[in-house]
This record gives structure tokens, sequence and C-alpha cells, in this order.
């Protein structure tokens, strides 16, 4: 769902040359992005990814039915995404229900549930109807799916979570991002379900991305 409306997509083709041979063997781009298929963030967003991985950011609500549609898609992709991709999420400041659904996801990694809990909630959501709009409804969310629902409610609420909820912000406003799903490569461009007609095109897309930026340097 957007938030605010999408810039001019950059110009250029992104593979206008062929990859070193090094580079395909890193990451084997399925199909060449076209600038229909992403636009560029500026200025880029800087990232600490490790030396030799490029940074993947999905910025995401569990509100939103767009990352319920998407997210068949992106689980089959992180069962075989390439070790040079650093995939992580970012929840965003808006959707219905924001003020918890962001403490909620960063509860989930501090925990190591980041894995497993994002289908049985968007799940809730979205098939059965669940609101988890107050800590009652999430504490008892988590304690029927076998999590301490205590522990998890003393994480949510933690002031380091908030930190990461303010850090989290600042993330999408910088990335200028105006709807999700959205993927942000390496802070530089963007891609989406919508720009790249298709969940698993997006990924290609992500994907062909992240050669070209490896195969720079």
């Amino acid at each position: 769902m957007k938030r605010r409306h999408f810039s001019a997509l950059a110009a250029g083709a992104i593979m206008g040359a062929a990859l070193p041979r090094a580079a395909l063997a890193q990451v084997e781009a399925p199909a060449i992005a076209t600038p229909r298929d992403y636009t560029a963030v500026a200025p880029p967003v800087a990232v600490d990814a490790p030396a030799g991985q490029v940074d993947v950011v999905e910025f995401f609500s569990f509100a939103c039915p767009h990352c319920f549609a998407f997210e068949r898609p992106l689980q089959a992709w992180l069962s075989r995404q390439p070790p040079q991709i650093r995939f992580r999420r970012s929840p965003v400041p808006f959707q219905r229900n924001f003020r918890n659904f962001q403490p909620m996801w960063f509860a989930l990694e501090a925990l190591g549930l980041a894995g497993t809990m994002p289908r049985p909630i968007f799940d809730a959501v979205h098939r059965d109807g669940l609101r988890l709009d107050t800590p009652a409804d999430i504490a008892a969310f988590m304690a029927g799916h076998g999590v301490d629902p205590d522990r998890f409610m003393s994480v949510f609420n933690a002031p380091a979570t908030a930190a990461r909820v303010a850090q989290a912000d600042r993330l999408f406003d910088a990335s200028g991002a105006a709807s999700v799903p959205t993927l942000m490569v390496q802070g530089r461009f963007l891609t989406s379900p919508w720009m790249a007609r298709g969940g698993a095109r997006a990924l290609d897309v992500v994907e062909a991305l992240a050669a070209r930026i490896l195969a720079e340097g």
C-alpha cells in the first residue's frame, strides 16, 4: 500500500554490460532488470553490510495485505537466497496498528522468533481477522503459539526495542520508499512487487541488482 508517490524511475539500463565471470559465480542474476523494475535512492542510504555482501531490507507491515501476499514467494526465496545477500526486515511507521506491529517485530528478532512467527501473525491478521491491537491480545496470541507471554511483552516494552523502532522509522524516511512491501538493495535501489510486476519477479530484480553491486566491487 502506498504512503506517498514514487519519484520517477532511474534512467539507464542496469545491466548494460556482461558481468565478470567471478561476479556471476557469486550471485547468478536470473533476469536483467530494466529501469521500470526499480528506482534509485537519492541520496543513497549508508548500510553496514560486511565486505562481499549486499544488504537487502524489506519494508513491511503485518497489517498490509500486499505484504501478506508477498510472504509466500519471499519465504520460498529465503530458503535459497544467495549467501552474498544479507536480508533483513524493517517494519514501517504507518498502516493500521503500526505502534504495536513495529515493536512486535523487533521482539520477535530479539527472541529468535523472526524465522518462524511471521507467517502465523500474517495468517492471524489477514485470514482469521485478529487485530492484535492491545498488549493483552498480543500476549494471548504469543502464549497460544508456545511463546512465554511475560518474556515477550518484557522485550516488546523494553527501551532497547523502542530505540530500534525509532531507527526503523529513520531508515524508512531516508529510503524514500512510498509503499509496502518495498525492497531496498544496498541503500541504493528500491524495487517492489508492484514495480517488478510480481513478487517472484521483484526478488529476481533484487538478485540482478545485487549482482551488479558485487561486480562493481
